[in-house]
């Protein structure tokens, strides 16, 4: 395991930036470990739910963690409005950063990840298979 700190800018795009920095690694199997920071907006889907959220506040982002493959990431984020109240769910895109956001990536280049369509849930999950040459 190879460790990737990140530190994002205002104006990026959470979930994007995290994919392009893991792409640039040429890692294609990835967790992120840990995340904090602020966001303006967020994107969350909720559990069930079949879109995103948007949160047009300033948020504190509380936590972030998943699993970024060659073709997707599935990341769970929680915020906090300035009341503090939490809400948590699936990271969209369109997860603005506020004023920073940092990021602990933990690459794995002995695997590559995938997402694939799965019959028993209808939806892309994760596969999990050696690298090539590994």
């Amino acid at each position: 395991m190879k460790t990737l700190p990140l530190r994002l800018h205002p104006g990026d795009d959470l979930r994007r930036a995290i994919e392009a920095a893991v792409r640039a690694q040429g890692a294609t199997a990835a967790f992120v470990l840990s995340g904090i920071g602020s966001l303006r907006p967020a994107a969350v889907r909720l559990a069930g739910a079949d879109h995103a959220t948007r949160i047009d506040a300033d948020c504190e982002l509380l936590s972030l963690a998943g699993s970024i493959a060659a073709n997707g990431s599935h990341l769970h984020l929680s915020v906090a409005d300035d009341q503090g109240r939490v809400v948590g769910g699936h990271a969209g895109y369109g997860c603005i950063v506020r004023t920073t956001a940092e990021v602990l990536v933990a690459l794995l280049p002995d695997w590559h990840f995938a997402r694939e369509p799965d019959a028993g849930t209808g939806f892309a999950e994760l596969v999990v298979r050696p690298a090539p040459g590994g």
